[in-house]
């Protein structure tokens, strides 16, 4: 699963830098207080969400599996398909690329002091992740296949127009598979686990809520930027926590299957929820393919 782990995030980040158009560039530099405040929102104020979550009282009776968890899926932002889910729910796409590719930069630096920040604030032993190798590994995971791609995206703009279409098939054929594995080794543990950690999954929930306000928040009164701040500060990067799980928290029960009990409460509470702000600013429906 390592294997597919690794090429699945590598796909996705080499078809996001792929396929990103000079106008999301240009997005950012027309708002560069915006984008700060989003990437900062993202890569740190979530985080801190999570830390003031998991420190209440009722949190102290959620297993260490399922509180790394939590804690694994606030510290990596940038979740692949965020510019997808933007552009469905009437997001600004370009903007969305853009931010995308600025989180998953900063999370090259803010995940492992995030790590060490996290395991002292909570005592959360077994979860020794050394911050030098955690930076090299997102540098190899995310920064070098987005930075590959944009090279190439700038020396061949119309093969890479081309190209990263097919690119982003793979990456989401690769993430299916990935999907079908998972379910296929702890699907059957996973109504147990939903059952049994009522306490953990609301904890869950208010911290997907927050992460989606404070997108939503920080990206001001318009209502496409709003909503692709939201986006982005609310999906988090499972593949990458997952990666985690596996390399540093292996054989500590509840992790993988909090990982995914967390990505599916972001897919169910932020969808009506963007859908709703997407109607009341009376923005029009979704094109086709968005």
């Amino acid at each position: 699963m390592k294997l597919l782990l690794t090429a699945t995030i590598a796909t996705l980040m080499f078809g996001l830098g792929l396929g990103l158009r000079a106008s999301a560039v240009a997005a950012l530099r027309h708002r560069p207080a915006l984008a700060a405040r989003v990437v900062l929102g993202s890569c740190l104020l979530v985080p801190l969400a999570a830390l003031l979550l998991l420190s209440l009282p009722p949190a102290a009776t959620v297993p260490r599996g399922v509180r790394l968890a939590i804690l694994a899926m606030a510290i990596c932002p940038s979740a692949p398909l965020g510019l997808r889910r933007a552009g469905r729910h009437g997001g600004d796409r370009e903007l969305a690329a853009g931010l995308q590719l600025l989180g998953a930069a900063a999370a090259v630096l803010t995940i492992p002091l995030l790590v060490q920040l996290l395991q002292a604030a909570l005592r959360a032993r077994g979860w020794a992740i050394p911050p030098g190798l955690v930076a090299m590994q997102v540098l190899a995971l995310q920064g070098l296949p987005l930075g590959l791609g944009m090279a190439l995206r700038w020396r061949w703009p119309e093969w890479a127009a081309g190209a990263s279409r097919w690119i982003d098939r793979l990456g989401f054929l690769l993430l299916v598979a990935l999907v079908a594995v998972l379910l296929v080794q702890i699907g059957p543990k996973l109504v147990g686990f939903v059952a049994a950690n009522g306490i953990a999954l609301a904890l869950m929930a208010a911290l997907v809520l927050i992460a989606t306000a404070i997108g939503g928040l920080l990206s001001g009164p318009g209502p496409e930027a709003r909503i692709s701040g939201a986006v982005v500060t609310s999906l988090r990067n499972p593949g990458l926590a997952l990666l985690f799980a596996s390399l540093y928290a292996k054989g500590i029960p509840g992790v993988i299957l909090g990982i995914l009990s967390y990505q599916m409460l972001t897919l169910l509470l932020t969808g009506p929820l963007l859908g709703l702000w997407r109607r009341s600013a009376d923005l029009p429906p979704p094109a086709a393919g968005h």
